[in-house]
């Protein structure tokens, strides 16, 4: 009898457990949800952050409102967002310069892999070795005589110390084998305007933000970071194609919530995500700023970060990056 009774209570138990996290994923969400984008607005996560936005706003039925936190290399929205209640709430567009920042950054107030539960990959966007349209460089090949014939004197921008635009130079200067001139900036949308101006030479830029610029004619695509040519320029061949064998380098995005987000919540995040995501319309979207949606599972998602995070933490000791 009194076996039967406990057991009865166990069973009561759970089944208040599963109607609690059955009521808080229905409860939420009551109020508007933050995204938190670490760079200035203007680029790649800016732009994927407000297209991934306005829609899962509409499948939620509250909106979501993209919040610019940008500075040191991607660190201070991410910090903010570590900090924030895990409530489902405060969100992070995080990206693969989050992986890097782990090894370049001497301290970091939170821990990458620990601190954050992901959600999903937005999408993937190849990285693109660009110049001014007025550039005498038409191909890699012309480019690295240049660099060759006055060493350190050519310029490449990036969106910052320590981002995956950083260590793609280093690694293509290492690979080819110049000197070039580093010249961080805080994001991608002063760099293309000092790209566009001249006062920088080239950069390893996501396509996003020069895309239309390249298109336009005011900058020249000589190739693309990535193992494949990208669907967006298919005409454009790769670093690999240009003589730098096994160059394999991009740049994704994703959201992610503060670690201790309830996992129901965690879980509807994935499933509004992907649908956006594997959507025709937001496939096209994609296809005209040169992304290539993803949409995975947050242990996906979390083994994507453990994997950079050890590769990127080799480059970085190879390139001798590192930031107090």
């Amino acid at each position: 009898m009194t076996s039967n009774l406990a057991h009865a209570r166990v069973l009561t138990a759970l089944a208040f457990g599963l109607a609690a996290t059955f009521a808080s994923a229905q409860a939420w969400p009551t109020k508007p949800i933050s995204l938190v984008v670490p760079f200035p607005p203007g680029g790649s996560s800016d732009v994927l952050a407000r297209a991934i936005g306005d829609k899962l706003g509409q499948s939620l039925g509250q909106p979501v409102i993209v919040e610019s936190r940008p500075g040191a290399g991607a660190t201070l929205g991410a910090d903010y967002v570590a900090k924030a209640k895990p409530d489902g709430y405060t969100l992070l567009m995080g990206a693969v310069h989050h992986t890097i920042a782990t090894s370049v950054y001497k301290k970091l107030p939170y821990d990458f892999e620990k601190s954050f539960a992901p959600v999903t990959t937005i999408a993937m966007v190849p990285n693109v070795l660009v110049v001014n349209a007025k550039s005498p460089a038409t191909d890699v090949k012309q480019l690295l005589a240049l660099a060759k014939a006055s060493p350190g004197k050519l310029s490449y921008g990036s969106n910052g110390n320590g981002t995956v635009q950083h260590l793609i130079g280093t690694q293509f200067a290492s690979l080819a084998g110049v000197e070039l001139l580093h010249v961080p900036y805080k994001g991608s949308a002063p760099l293309t305007t000092d790209l566009l101006g001249g006062q920088v030479d080239m950069s390893f830029d996501t396509l996003t933000p020069v895309v239309q610029h390249i298109k336009g004619g005011k900058l020249r695509a000589l190739a693309v970071t990535t193992a494949k040519r990208s669907s967006t320029l298919p005409d454009v061949p790769t670093l690999a194609e240009s003589g730098l064998k096994d160059f394999d380098q991009g740049t994704w995005f994703g959201i992610l919530a503060p670690a201790a987000t309830p996992k129901d919540i965690v879980e509807r995040l994935n499933t509004e995500l992907v649908k956006i995501i594997q959507s025709p319309e937001f496939g096209k979207r994609m296809a005209e700023i040169g992304a290539e949606p993803v949409g995975d599972t947050p242990a996906r998602m979390a083994a994507q970060i453990k994997s950079d995070t050890a590769k990127y933490a080799q480059l970085v000791k190879e390139a001798k990056v590192t930031i107090d």
